[in-house]
């Protein structure tokens, strides 16, 4: 199969987590073609498949992935297509937490029009050597709240990589 992937990144871990996918579908022997939404992505038209992703941050997904979506939606729902949502609440026990993604992505479905059956929600990472002073401060109390992990010396990874892969290759097949 063709299959597209496009992605929309602050931090970098959707774009790691694509990069990840593009591996396992190239080992399952199917061909891939992966974009930045920031970066002129083809058109789905020429695809059997398009999975895209996008991280949250301050209740939003990347406007560029919202763009995209938009403006090829009536191709979108004619096909296979899948939508992968990365957030740090997805990490979270707090039921509350859990719902709040939900309702973003069912919202941005919504809002763009996109019929996929398909929602992959992701933990993603915090990266606290990346952040300047004040949103690491900001980052380290909401993990806190939420039980994350609260040592900004190093970075932490939450995404389930093994559920990545299950996910996507159930999905192509």
């Amino acid at each position: 199969m063709k299959i597209l992937i496009i992605y929309g990144t602050i931090e970098g871990q959707t774009r790691k987590i694509a990069r990840y996918m593009e591996d396992v579908l190239q080992e399952a022997k199917h061909a891939v073609v992966i974009s930045n939404a920031t970066e002129d992505p083809p058109s789905p038209n020429n695809f059997d498949m398009v999975l895209i992703g996008s991280s949250i941050h301050l209740h939003k997904y990347n406007s560029a992935i919202k763009h995209y979506v938009m403006e090829h939606v009536d191709e979108l729902n004619k096909k296979p297509s899948a939508f992968f949502s990365v957030c740090m609440a997805v990490a979270s026990n707090i039921p509350e937490e859990h719902e709040e993604v939900a309702k973003i992505a069912s919202d941005f479905l919504e809002q763009t029009g996109w019929k996929t059956n398909t929602v992959w929600h992701w933990a993603g990472a915090l990266r606290y050597t990346q952040y300047d002073y004040f949103k690491k401060l900001t980052m380290r109390m909401i993990a806190k709240k939420q039980g994350g992990a609260t040592d900004t010396s190093k970075d932490h990874e939450y995404t389930d990589w093994d559920k990545v892969k299950t996910s996507v290759l159930d999905f192509v097949q």
